[in-house]
């Protein structure tokens, strides 16, 4: 992972995703024109920031991409494990409700909004496809990562094998405490490997997301798997955090899209 700036933006990128083949970044809250709560680089349009603000920070997040904002397909992010085909940008289409897209045009820029959920970004260099997934505690108890890798194999006939997998920043499970609701609906999901993910401190259970998200993973069969191990609770200078800031925050931008 290098962390990188540019016009005024910092964002990360992934070693294994290959900067020749794949536009992607997950981008930090700096850089932008939102004022607080949303300082600076918002792209979230549901947290009452100003709509003129967001689009001019969505502008400058594609730009540092090289990617055009009519490029872009972006959903309406409800906490689930659909995912949703991209054949080209959406473009004043109505948002589907969906919080994973994939996709193997070149003409696409994926982009979804995050504060402490879970951003995958993957890649497949056999078939050409890209895929992006946001997955919150609900997303990850309906395996949304999972489901993603699923669709790039029926869509384009993506082996998991090959797949390239990239975990960006997600709260911390430090930071993370589940109720007895989420503990009861994780453990129905995952089973038994439940327990490697949930950690249990002065009598509070704590969620491990991005550790999770990599158990979905590996068990689609995807081995290669790049992890960012930062937490958005930690590091609120960098990242927006529902958690750590009480709910009164934006949304830090991860977009992606074949060269």
């Amino acid at each position: 992972m290098t962390r990188q700036q540019q016009d005024g933006l910092t964002f990360l990128t992934f070693d294994s995703l290959p900067p020749e083949s794949v536009a992607h970044a997950v981008f930090t809250r700096r850089g932008g024109v939102s004022p607080q709560p949303w300082a600076s680089l918002n792209v979230g349009a549901t947290v009452g920031d100003d709509p003129d603000h967001v689009d001019e920070n969505r502008r400058r997040l594609l730009a540092a991409l090289n990617r055009s904002p009519d490029s872009t397909f972006d959903v309406h992010q409800i906490h689930s494990a659909t995912i949703v085909e991209a054949n080209g940008p959406r473009q004043g289409e109505p948002y589907p409700q969906a919080d994973g897209v994939v996709t193997n045009s070149t003409s696409v820029t994926l982009m979804l909004r995050f504060a402490d959920c879970v951003p995958i970004l993957l890649y497949d260099p056999d078939q050409g496809a890209v895929g992006l997934v946001h997955a919150g505690w609900l997303g990850t108890v309906r395996q949304a990562s999972a489901a993603a890798v699923a669709r790039l194999h029926t869509a384009y006939g993506t082996d998991p094998a090959r797949l390239r997998a990239a975990i960006g920043p997600a709260i911390g499970s430090h930071h993370y405490p589940v109720g007895p609701e989420v503990v009861e609906s994780f453990r129905e999901s995952f089973g038994g490997a439940a327990e490697r993910y949930l950690d249990s401190v002065d009598g509070a259970v704590r969620l491990d997301l991005a550790g999770a998200n990599e158990e979905l993973l590996r068990a689609a069969g995807v081995a290669q798997i790049e992890r960012s191990e930062l937490c958005t609770a930690c590091h609120l200078d960098d990242w927006y955090s529902h958690r750590g800031e009480g709910g009164k925050t934006g949304r830090f931008g991860a977009a992606i899209g074949l060269r």
